[in-house]
C-alpha cells in the first residue's frame, strides 16, 4: 500500500451508500482517487439531489501531514485534521505498529509466496507466436520508459531475454503526476489466451458494505500487480521489445487478459 495517498477521515454526518436502482455506472469509480461531484446547476436545492451523488471526496485541507520516516527518508501520509486528540494519537499508534506492512517503494515489496498465488499464462491450441516490430516512441515518452524499465529491472520485476517466440511492444500511458507507466500491447498474447471466469467482485455491493461506518479510509494499491509472480514457463511469453533491448516479466503486468482475475483470487481470501 501506497502511504503517501492514505487518508484518514471523520465523517460526522451520515452519507447513505446504499446501492440505487439504476446501472452500477453511475456509482462512483474508485481508480486514483474518489470522484468529484460534478454539478453545473447551483440553483437546484440539495434536498432535489440523488444521495448516491454526494460523493466522498476528501478536500486536501481537511488533511494534515505525518511523517513516520527520518530526515533523510521520510514517509509521509495524511490523516484527518478534523480528529479529536484521542482519535489522532489513537490512529498515529495503530499506523506506526503496522508500518512493516506498508511500502514506499519497489525494494519494500518481496512478493507473494509462488504456493498463495501466481500467475499463469495457458494457451489456446491453434495459438502461434506472434512477434511484433518495434515501434517508436514519441521523445516525450522515450526517456521516461528507458528510467522506468531501468528501475523496474534493478529491483527484479523485470529479466533481459533473448530467442523469444512472443514480442509486444511497450505502450507509455501518462499518469496524474506527470509520470509514465509503463504498459505492453498484450493483445496478440491475449487472443491467443482463454478467459479465466473467476468472478469479480459487485461495487453495489461493496458499496453496501461501508454502511454504517462513519470512519472512512481511502488506501490506494502500490503496484499491486507486482507483488505476485510469473510462473517461471510462462515469463517469456511477456517479452517485448525496446529501443534498448528485449526484456521479459518476472511480476504480473499490467494489460494481460487474465491479471484482474489472478488479482482478485489473490485478494478473496484476506479477511
Amino acid at each position: 500500500m501506497d502511504l503517501s495517498t492514505f487518508e484518514y477521515l471523520l465523517v460526522s454526518h451520515v452519507i447513505d451508500l446504499s446501492a440505487p436502482s439504476s446501472p452500477t455506472s453511475q456509482i462512483f469509480d474508485i481508480d486514483d482517487e474518489i470522484a468529484q461531484h460534478d454539478s453545473d446547476d447551483d440553483s437546484s436545492p440539495a434536498s432535489d439531489s440523488d444521495p448516491v451523488d454526494q460523493r466522498v471526496s476528501p478536500a486536501v485541507g481537511d488533511t494534515e501531514i505525518v511523517d513516520f520516516g527520518t530526515a533523510d527518508q521520510p514517509r509521509e501520509l495524511r490523516i484527518g485534521s478534523d480528529l479529536s486528540t484521542d482519535e489522532r494519537d489513537s490512529l498515529i499508534q495503530l499506523l506506526r505498529s503496522y508500518l512493516d506492512v506498508f511500502a514506499w517503494s519497489y525494494e519494500d515489496m518481496p512478493g507473494l509466496d509462488p504456493s498463495i498465488v501466481q500467475h499463469r499464462l495457458p494457451l489456446l491450441p491453434q495459438a502461434r507466436p506472434v512477434k511484433q516490430k518495434l515501434r517508436r516512441l514519441h521523445p516525450r515518452w522515450s526517456l521516461q520508459v528507458k528510467e522506468e524499465i531501468q528501475k523496474q529491472l534493478s529491483v527484479g520485476f523485470l529479466s533481459v531475454v533473448e530467442y523469444p517466440e512472443w514480442l509486444a511492444n511497450v505502450v507509455p500511458v501518462p499518469k496524474k503526476d506527470g509520470k509514465v507507466r509503463v504498459c505492453v500491447d498484450f493483445r496478440d498474447l491475449n487472443k491467443a489466451s482463454p478467459k479465466d471466469d473467476f468472478p469479480l467482485p459487485h461495487i453495489d455491493m461493496l458499496v453496501d458494505s461501508t454502511a454504517g461506518h462513519s470512519m472512512l479510509s481511502f488506501m490506494d494499491g502500490f503496484s499491486g500487480y507486482s507483488q505476485i509472480l510469473m510462473a517461471p514457463e510462462d515469463m517469456e511469453k511477456t517479452s517485448f521489445i525496446t529501443e534498448w533491448g528485449t526484456y521479459c516479466y518476472r511480476v504480473m503486468p499490467f494489460g494481460l487478459k487474465n491479471a484482474g482475475a489472478t488479482y482478485q483470487r489473490a485478494a478473496t481470501p484476506l479477511p
